[in-house]
């Protein structure tokens, strides 16, 4: 029986495990120092109030639980042994240890701040649940102090909002911002206008989008207009400070800062000692698997693949994750059968991104599709990948409430105080 270990329960190592637990011949292990699943590309739903954790969020281990050869970990993974006698080695996890014979190392990327790691408490990114519930309790908190405060440069740094990054997330985030303030709070505050709101998306090249045709960003940048955010090109944020950011000779007053302007591969990427690139990515051969080492693998966002006949690597989307999962899985069961490795091949499916209600751009394989049919497209596409009946359901009746009223249910400010008792002291502290 072979061991196989994954680290990382996303659509990279997801996927690799659904088709290897079905074969009983493979004792699995997935570790993850998380317990669930997340769907990341609606993370901004979550962040932006649209949907509840739980809507894009499902354990792992109900995924994996009747097969009996799986087992998942919650634990994080501090070391690589590898064997100097032949294949295999030993994954080390919360000081216990998974012997494997084959390993798949897909633990997803986290966002960079290019060497201001200082200023994350300022601008957090979007990367985990823990993070959407903080930006959605700063961006509606803002709007609650702003409510109260009766000084009006105090009511202006609060409902101004930058999201600094023109890429996907940054869009959707700005967009999202915009809808919600001109629809969705419309009519709940009194002595604010939740319609005067400024939201800037601050992007340093030269349009927002780069991975779309000019003439899809251009109609992107339109639409996000006509929900009044304002897009900044060709600017580079300097600093960022507890009032707003600092661009090169101007400054911003903000009291919401949001980041999605860069990501890098996990730290785990370092545990290999394989030759790794600029964002700490894992440079992998065309079999998925990094040099000297063929029965370790590596894919999704902590992978550098840049496949024949191309200049750059993939891009760290959810679409190139899942496909190289399979990938992996069948690598590994097609060598049980001592059958010879194929070359991982992405079939590209094009890109989509949303700005709103009603509208959307997709590009794919020379087909370009703007406003309610993108959107439509994109609903579809999102929900068709949602992991679970439920999650599917539930995200259904949740966007199908949101589009006919434009309210937006899961508006709730959770602080991160939770005890009712804060003097009296920790167990075993003696207080």
């Amino acid at each position: 029986m072979k061991r196989v270990v994954i680290v990382g329960g996303g659509f990279a190592g997801l996927n690799c495990a659904r088709i290897l637990a079905r074969h009983r011949d493979i004792e699995l292990t997935l570790i993850d120092r998380r317990n669930h699943h997340l769907f990341q590309p609606l993370l901004y739903q979550v962040a932006m109030a649209g949907l509840s954790p739980a809507d894009i969020a499902i354990p792992i281990r109900s995924l994996l639980a009747r097969h009996e050869n799986a087992r998942v970990v919650q634990a994080t993974v501090t070391g690589i042994r590898t064997s100097d006698s032949g294949p295999g080695g030993t994954v080390i996890a919360d000081e216990r240890e998974y012997p494997f014979d084959y390993l798949l190392l897909a633990a997803g990327a986290q966002h960079a701040y290019f060497g201001h790691e200082e200023w994350e408490p300022r601008a957090p990114g979007l990367k985990s649940l823990e993070q959407a519930t903080e930006i959605r309790r700063r961006v509606l908190g803002a709007f609650e102090r702003a409510e109260t405060t009766v000084d009006p440069e105090e009511r202006r740094a609060e409902l101004t909002f930058v999201v600094v990054g023109g890429g996907p997330t940054g869009v959707e985030l700005a967009g999202a911002i915009g809808e919600m303030s001109r629809f969705t709070l419309s009519r709940d505050f009194r002595s604010i206008d939740p319609k005067l709101t400024r939201v800037m998306l601050i992007e340093a090249g030269p349009r927002i989008l780069p991975s779309f045709s000019a003439a899809l960003a251009a109609r992107a940048t339109r639409d996000l207009e006509r929900l009044g955010v304002q897009v900044w090109t060709g600017s580079r944020v300097t600093n960022i400070t507890g009032t707003g950011v600092e661009l090169s000779g101007e400054k911003l007053h903000a009291k919401t800062v949001l980041w999605a302007a860069g990501v890098q591969a996990s730290s785990t990427s370092r545990l290999l000692g394989a030759p790794l690139d600029r964002a700490g990515r894992v440079v992998v051969g065309s079999d998925l698997s990094i040099p000297n080492r063929p029965e370790i693998f590596v894919a999704g966002d902590q992978a550098a693949h840049t496949p024949d006949g191309h200049d750059r690597p993939l891009p760290g989307v959810a679409t190139v994750a899942l496909q190289q999962g399979r990938f992996v899985a069948r690598t590994i069961l097609r060598e049980q059968k001592n059958k010879k490795r194929d070359a991982f091949r992405y079939f590209d499916k094009g890109q989509l991104a949303t700005i709103g209600r009603r509208r959307a751009i997709l590009e794919s394989r020379g087909l370009t599709l703007t406003g309610t049919l993108a959107w439509w497209a994109w609903l579809f596409v999102h929900i068709y990948y949602l992991s679970g009946f439920r999650n599917r359901l539930f995200v259904l009746i949740s966007w199908a409430w949101s589009y006919v009223t434009f309210a937006r249910g899961a508006r709730l400010i959770v602080s991160k105080d939770w005890r009712s008792y804060p003097d009296a002291g920790t167990p075993g502290s003696g207080s």
